[in-house]
């Protein structure tokens, strides 16, 4: 009769230690550590083993969670499966995975049956036994990361053959593993069960891939009925989940109903099901968009439950066991890693100057290995807990040296774009307005009004020649060839503190990318022509302006704060908005009530660090914020000259 409120009392406390899971997964990530060890962290400290908040009964009881997070991760693996991103780089992929898969998988199950003496759980078993968890671990060792790397080359805006390359290799490797995973479950079943490997297991093996198949076409059409329905977005992400955690509910059934009523025990893999449905719906659907936006706003949600309860799972006195067998297995991972790349890389003649790094792409796991452990766990009882948790320290080691390496590759190869360093002040402020018309001109006048000195770039003599009619010795207009980086030097930009562009959208992005790379101009204005690239501008730190509802923004600021509006506008006489950097030492730590400010000036808000503070009297300033002021002028230029130094 309790059995519900427990339930529901087990369910209310992990949500609660989920929400502190992901509070020092965010602390973790300060330290330089991957978000997923905070959460392990946090699951082991709360589990049965350390604090124990929760008991191995409770965990027996949120099983259901582990599923649909297993469920999730094989779609995710799925989806970063498509076919016209990964032509004409096919036989560099395909040769670096085939090295990868056939030295990984050779030397960790070889390790682990030289190791077998040493490992506590491998220790009473025969040689069937042995071979079948080497297998295992074999299998799931050689699963990559595709969510860290991608975060990685996000991160560092990275381009260029190797990148491409690395990505490929990684994505299509998470489809191979959990295909490896499905044989060599099915073989490690035999060899536990003592069944000979002959032809009829060989033919067993081909139903249970052909049922696994049929079952994951089936999968698709429910996840594309699904997604083509008009439901809510939560309800439709809700059904997702639950298709897929029907799929192991199935396949228990299946197993289950095969061992007690047939000669032989069907499994189907609920995760390579899963991953076929997903690749499916992801390369044949035209849904595609509306998939991967519902598995994206899922994510976090789905990493933070299913990593807070693998570390509640985790056997703390097998850990400390295991930390040394956990090392040799990484040490021999990586050897054979930088063998199986290199020999890919070789055979497929790629340059030597990447064969001699690939390695370091292909360190990083994370979500599917840690699922694929969870998973054996389960599917072979015998192996309990302590095999996922040896398999989960391995996973965890490399999860944090991985991104390491990977990042520094693409550094020495130079195929990172991250922000050059923004230039020191020197004392005067610059901006090169690119693109010549009304507007650019009118802009050009008011900002030299306001002390900038400006240049307008232009490529068209002709429109220089009436460019000069209409402000004649005012302006500074410089002709340019092109649009490129000597083009951007002989401009002087690397001394320009902001560049405003009012060309088409693809000169635009091809400028505002090397301010971001090569100079690190602190403000980039874009005058957007179409909505589609308003994405690819932001992810460069860009101040967009879209005229299509610029004119709406501003009617409405009009209605509903005329004083505002005008004020900004520069439409009230004798007042003006700026921003001005502290510069000077002195002023370092100081309130905003004591600078003593003249009485016709209003502090609106200090940016730091990318962040804008709502200011008070008693916010103290730092050297580098950027503080908005308002007020007439003449005490504007006063306020400029005190914290600028």
């Amino acid at each position: 009769m309790n059995q519900l409120p427990d339930f529901f009392f087990i369910l209310v406390a992990f949500g609660v230690i989920a929400l502190a899971a992901r509070q020092i997964g965010e602390f973790f990530t300060r330290l330089r550590l991957p978000l997923i060890t905070g959460y392990l962290f946090t699951g082991l400290l709360v589990g049965p083993f350390v604090l124990g908040f929760a008991s191995e009964e409770s965990l027996e009881q949120l099983r259901f969670i582990d599923e649909i997070s297993l469920a999730f991760i094989a779609f995710a693996a799925g989806r970063e499966l498509y076919l016209p991103e990964l032509r004409g780089r096919l036989r560099s992929i395909g040769l670096v995975t085939a090295g990868l898969v056939l030295t990984t998988l050779t030397f960790v199950t070889v390790a682990m049956l030289l190791l077998a003496e040493q490992i506590p759980f491998m220790q009473a078993l025969g040689g069937n036994g042995r071979f079948a968890i080497a297998l295992l671990a074999g299998a799931i060792l050689t699963a990559r990361s595709p969510s860290s790397a991608i975060a990685i080359v996000t991160e560092l805006r990275a381009r260029g053959p190797f990148t491409q390359m690395a990505l490929g290799v990684t994505v299509i490797m998470d489809f191979i593993v959990i295909v490896l995973f499905a044989l060599s479950s099915s073989v490690a079943d035999a060899l536990f069960a003592n069944v000979p490997l002959n032809v009829s297991f060989v033919f067993l093996v081909l139903v249970e891939l052909a049922l696994v198949g049929t079952l994951g076409y089936a999968l698709s059409w429910a996840l594309r009925w699904i997604l083509g329905r008009r439901f809510d977005a939560s309800l439709k992400t809700a059904l997702i989940l639950l298709a897929g955690y029907s799929t192991f509910l199935i396949s228990h059934w299946l197993r289950d109903y095969s061992h007690e009523n047939l000669p032989f025990e069907l499994l189907a893999e609920p995760l390579l099901i899963c991953m076929i449905a997903s690749f499916l719906v992801n390369n044949y659907s035209p849904l595609r968009a509306e998939y991967g936006r519902r598995l994206h706003d899922i994510a976090p949600y789905i990493y933070i439950a299913f990593f807070t309860l693998t570390g509640e799972s985790l056997e703390l006195g097998v850990l400390a066991d295991a930390w040394q067998i956990a090392l040799a297995l990484f040490l021999v991972r990586l050897v054979a890693v930088m063998i199986g790349s290199f020999t890919g890389g070789v055979l497929a003649r790629d340059p030597m100057r990447y064969n001699r790094v690939k390695w370091m792409a292909f360190i990083t796991q994370a979500g599917v290995a840690l699922g694929l452990a969870k998973e054996a766990a389960v599917e072979f009882p015998a192996l309990g807990a302590q095999f996922s948790t040896l398999i989960i320290a391995v996973v965890v080691l490399n999860e944090m040296v991985g991104p390491l390496f990977f990042k520094w590759a693409i550094n020495h190869l130079k195929e990172a774009r991250t922000r050059a360093k923004t230039p020191e002040f020197d004392g005067v402020r610059d901006v090169i307005i690119f693109g010549v018309e009304g507007q650019s001109l009118l802009l050009a006048q008011q900002l030299r009004r306001h002390n900038w000195e400006v240049k307008v770039a232009c490529l068209q003599p002709s429109l220089g020649e009436n460019f000069a009619e209409s402000a004649p010795g005012e302006l500074a207009l410089v002709m340019v060839n092109d649009y490129t980086l000597q083009s951007l030097q002989a401009l002087a930009a690397d001394r320009a503190d902001a560049a405003v562009l009012m060309l088409s959208d693809e000169e635009n992005y091809a400028i505002c990318e090397l301010l971001y790379e090569q100079f690190g101009t602190e403000t980039v204005v874009v005058r957007l022509n179409d909505r589609a690239n308003f994405e690819k501008f932001h992810a460069l730190g860009a101040l967009i302006i879209d005229p299509a509802t610029a004119m709406v923004g501003l009617l409405e600021q009009f209605v509903r704060s005329p004083s505002a509006a005008s004020l900004l506008l520069g439409m009230d006489e004798g007042q003006d908005v700026v921003d001005i950097e502290l510069r000077n030492p002195a002023l370092h730590g100081i309130a905003l009530r004591e600078l003593q400010l003249p009485l016709d000036t209003l502090v609106l808000s200090v940016h730091r660090k990318g962040n804008t503070i709502i200011s008070h009297g008693y916010t103290q300033l730092e050297l580098g914020d950027r503080v908005t002021i308002v007020g007439t002028q003449n005490s504007l230029d006063e306020v400029m000259l005190r914290l600028e130094g």
